[in-house]
């Protein structure tokens, strides 16, 4: 009886050891130890995440197009409507700045089919417009100024402009979540104490979040812009992200689906040209 008792109890054992180093040789999901100091690890994150949205084929994009819908949020609850856009964009280069055009879209009438663009969107360097028919006006400055703001923040411009100004700082900071999936999180500081911070999809190096913070000019503290980017598909060999989230303070205010890009497709300096007004309908 105790030799049994015993021979239960050695295969037992075996069988556990075996269960063990069969556990140990299973790859562990949790993203790789980091080496380095910090400033490497970062500088290390941010090459790994241009490779991954196309390399220098994503650094010479010339420009894209899209169909989407935008919706809008108060207080981090859906108002209600969506609208239709098309979009057109130019990536700035050392011949021309960047600009953007958003042509809202809506239905022709009850009778016709189709849709139609009444009122564009365009966005130069320095301004923006809303363009119809009947002319051109100027957008209001504070919205002009936020505009801006976020385009000087984003991905683009930290990888094409912070990234080779002088004095620039770069600290990985860390795991972290987002939309409860692992991200690496990565802050790029500015000599100015300006900063940007994005979050990484730790197992593809996607983004999955940009925040940075600026002074509130009414009430003299700080908010939080941030965008989040998800349902990523490759677009002719660039993962493109089709929905995107904008928060303020944490509260959701937009939200843009897209349905369709295209990019380089060479188009037109004059479609963002706010003087060449729409034709009547």
């Amino acid at each position: 009886m105790r030799r049994s008792v015993l021979l239960l109890v050695v295969l037992a054992v075996v069988s556990s050891g075996r269960v063990w180093g069969q556990a140990r040789e299973i790859p562990s999901a949790a993203p790789a130890q980091a080496t380095g100091s910090p400033e490497e690890q970062g500088r290390k994150l941010l090459d790994e995440m241009v490779e991954a949205l196309g390399g220098q084929a994503w650094k010479d994009r010339k420009d894209m197009q899209v169909l989407g819908r935008t919706a809008a949020f108060f207080r981090g609850q859906p108002n209600g409507t969506v609208i239709e856009y098309t979009g057109w964009r130019r990536f700035p280069d050392a011949t021309q700045g960047g600009a953007e055009r958003i042509g809202f879209l809506s239905d022709k009438s009850m009778i016709l089919p189709g849709k139609k663009i009444d009122i564009v969107q365009i966005w130069t360097a320095d301004n923006g417009y809303e363009v119809t028919y009947k002319g051109r006006t100027t957008m209001p400055k504070e919205i002009v100024e936020d505009y801006q703001r976020r385009k000087k923040h984003s991905i683009e411009s930290v990888v094409n402009d912070w990234l080779k100004a002088p004095g620039v700082m770069i600290l990985s900071e860390g795991s972290t979540m987002v939309d409860r999936r692992i991200a690496e999180k990565v802050t790029v500081l500015s000599a100015d104490n300006d900063a940007v911070t994005i979050e990484l999809d730790a197992a593809t190096h996607l983004p999955l979040r940009r925040a940075f913070r600026f002074r509130n000019p009414q009430f003299n503290d700080f908010d939080e812009d941030a965008e989040t980017y998800s349902d990523y598909h490759t677009v002719q060999g660039l993962p493109t992200a089709y929905n995107v989230a904008r928060y303020k303070n944490g509260e959701m205010v937009n939200q843009r689906f897209l349905m369709k890009v295209e990019y380089n497709m060479g188009l037109s300096a004059e479609l963002f040209n706010p003087d060449n007004l729409l034709k009547k309908k």
